[in-house]
């Protein structure tokens, strides 16, 4: 192989690779939306289920709040101190409320609550069910007849998709508070106008669409943290592989659905 066809080849292999582990978690997403109904609705189990359920919520979401809310609240107040001197220029500082709003609720909210998710979430799953794989737990659970995909991914996806929404309430909320903070603090607007302007700004549409995403976000970071943990190979350094994998993936996949969703709204003009 030539020097010049080297790098097309290359290219050609890692869009192969990318098309392949695309379609690959596709069909687990599939197979664990098709798994849900069956684990959550029958009677048989339905306790055990419900239990397995909470304690995955609680295990990657509940012990997130405290990072989401300082997180989101820190970029509040920084974008506040941001924007406000150059709303003043304009005489109208008081836009910030209408800014924020829109930006916490439709967008940052969503996401910044999802990337913190991801560290809590998306790597411990991968690391837990790519210690079971190595310990050949997962051989187990099949020769038993049971299924992996029913065991393992469909409570923790359900659970992410679940906490990612629950957060990208907090954050935003978390959001419009830091922002205020900081607007009290430099301008002379009042905190119940500037609670006014932001209620004014919001409506349902925004809120829909931002946990609508987050949804979606928490299907992603669930699912690509099964998918990779299920795959694990190579002992320890196969679920460190993972685990960084996980994370990178995850926060690289989140932005790009962000993008697209932004992208739609925008051409749809909503």
């Amino acid at each position: 192989m030539g020097a010049l066809t080297r790098p097309i080849a290359k290219l050609g292999d890692a869009a192969i690779g990318t098309v392949g582990f695309i379609g690959a978690l596709g069909i687990l997403i599939g197979l664990t939306f098709a798994a849900s109904p069956r684990l959550i609705f029958r009677k048989r189990g339905r306790r055990l289920a419900w239990r397995n359920l909470w304690f995955q919520a609680h295990r990657v979401g509940v012990k997130s709040i405290g990072v989401v809310a300082l997180v989101t609240f820190s970029i509040g107040v920084i974008l506040a101190l941001q924007i406000v001197p150059i709303l003043e220029g304009y005489g109208v500082p008081d836009q910030i409320a209408t800014i924020i709003a829109i930006a916490f609720f439709r967008e940052l909210g969503p996401l910044v609550g999802a990337i913190v998710l991801t560290g809590f979430a998306g790597a411990s799953i991968a690391a837990e069910i790519g210690t079971m794989a190595v310990n050949e737990e997962l051989k187990a659970l099949r020769s038993h007849a049971l299924s992996p995909v029913r065991f393992l991914v469909v409570p923790r996806v359900l659970a992410s998709m679940v906490m990612t929404v629950c957060l990208a309430v907090l954050s935003s909320i978390m959001g419009v508070l830091g922002a205020l903070c900081a607007t009290l603090m430099i301008t002379d607007l009042r905190a119940d106008a500037y609670m006014e302007l932001t209620y004014n700004a919001v409506d349902a549409f925004d809120v829909s669409t931002g946990l609508v995403k987050a949804a979606v976000f928490g299907m992603l970071i669930g699912a690509m943290a099964c998918h990779l943990g299920l795959g694990v190979r190579g002992g320890a350094s196969g679920v460190g592989s993972a685990t960084t994998r996980t994370v990178v993936l995850s926060i690289v996949a989140l932005t790009v659905v962000d993008l697209a969703f932004t992208a739609v709204f925008y051409l749809l003009g909503l």
